[in-house]
């Protein structure tokens, strides 16, 4: 069993370090709400950590899952950070969507350390971190991948080593800019046909057994219909994640026309408040517009 620190408990972090310590490794706890940290180390009878530098005193192993780029530095470079408590040799492995330019600077900060440094964001959103079937997308050097993949499998079913690093985040970007814009091409499809006349549930059954059929709609679109937006991947996350696509692609020259729209329908959704509720939410400001709400009859 390895010595493993778990920086970040939100939706996801929070089950991936429960199914670490289910599996009998020895877990340091901390994230930014101290409370948290404490309650989950009690019952769990974990080791609470009030820094991350604290956290990775001891530790193989150092998992990151946080918000954004900025956390994720902070996390791991700030003043009581990793750097400045973990061991020459330490491994830290960032799970956080981040641009790949930070990513590929830490990387090199790190290694002037003696630090090994994967970053592999992972994917599958609340039920995922739950029921440990997350997808892993890892960039890095593939003999530290090699160590640390046992790990990754306690908490993910599928796991793919995609390159040096900063290639799982380029995977991951791409992944999730698919997602964004057919989340807003079913938004506007169910609104229009809702407006139209014609039952939602009916035109969920139609795409469903149509060349439009797409997993995202049929996960997300019973939430809808039922209305619960409680965040399994909210949507200031997706905003952040679109600015990182946009991102990447100034600086690979790849023009990204429908995402740049993403993003403003993104934004549109957080001017209303919505920063909070899940993706799915992007929705409300259409059906305020088109004076009609997507729901079951």
């Amino acid at each position: 069993m390895s010595n493993i620190a778990f920086l970040g408990l939100g939706i996801m972090g929070g089950p991936m370090a429960r199914h670490l310590i289910k599996a009998g490794h020895k877990v340091a706890l901390w994230t930014n709400t101290t409370e948290k940290a404490r309650k989950m180390a009690e019952e769990t009878g974990s080791t609470f950590a009030a820094t991350p530098k604290q956290a990775a005193a001891d530790a193989e192993f150092v998992f990151i899952c946080v918000g954004d780029s900025k956390m994720s530095e902070e996390v791991i470079l700030g003043e009581n950070g990793v750097i400045h408590g973990a061991k020459p040799g330490t491994i830290v492995i960032d799970t956080t969507t981040v641009s790949p330019s930070s990513s590929r600077a830490v990387t090199e900060i790190l290694a002037t350390r003696q630090f090994p440094f994967l970053g592999a964001p992972i994917t599958g959103s609340k039920p995922g971190a739950e029921n440990a079937a997350l997808t892993w997308m890892v960039g890095g050097d593939r003999a530290v991948f090699d160590k640390v993949r046992p790990l990754m499998e306690v908490m993910g079913k599928k796991i793919y080593y995609c390159g040096g690093p900063g290639m799982g985040l380029h995977a991951k970007l791409s992944q999730n800019l698919v997602l964004s814009n057919v989340l807003q091409a079913f938004n506007e499809s169910l609104v229009l046909s809702t407006k139209a006349g014609i039952d939602p549930e009916l035109m969920l059954d139609i795409l469903s057994n149509s060349a439009a059929k797409s997993g995202l709609i049929e996960y997300k679109a019973p939430f809808v219909l039922r209305r619960d937006f409680e965040p399994n991947f909210s949507t200031k996350w997706m905003h952040k994640d679109v600015g990182l696509m946009l991102e990447s692609g100034k600086e690979l020259g790849v023009p990204l026309f429908l995402t740049a729209t993403t993003q403003q329908l993104f934004q549109n959704a957080l001017s209303n408040g919505l920063g909070e509720e899940d993706m799915c939410s992007t929705i409300k400001p259409l059906e305020r517009t088109a004076q009609v709400e997507v729901r079951k009859r």
